[in-house]
């Protein structure tokens, strides 16, 4: 089973699209700056977009919707 779960991340971001979209661009960042600081104490996973996941999952990591 895949930790977080879809269920749980989309009741933080209403949409698989825009929830995709924000893991990536969070993991690409970790990536290019990789002195990022954690937002969370302790992951779960080793891989970065898993790591952003987590970040949606516990509330840490969110979007504005723009008009």
């Amino acid at each position: 089973m895949l930790y977080p779960s879809i269920d749980s991340l989309l009741k933080h971001i209403d949409s698989k699209y825009t929830l995709v979209t924000i893991s990536a661009r969070r993991a690409r960042e970790m990536k290019e700056i990789e002195v990022t600081d954690p937002m969370l104490d302790e992951y779960d996973s080793s891989k970065l977009v898993g790591i952003a996941l987590e970040e949606i999952e516990q509330g840490k990591l969110s979007y504005k919707h723009k008009e």
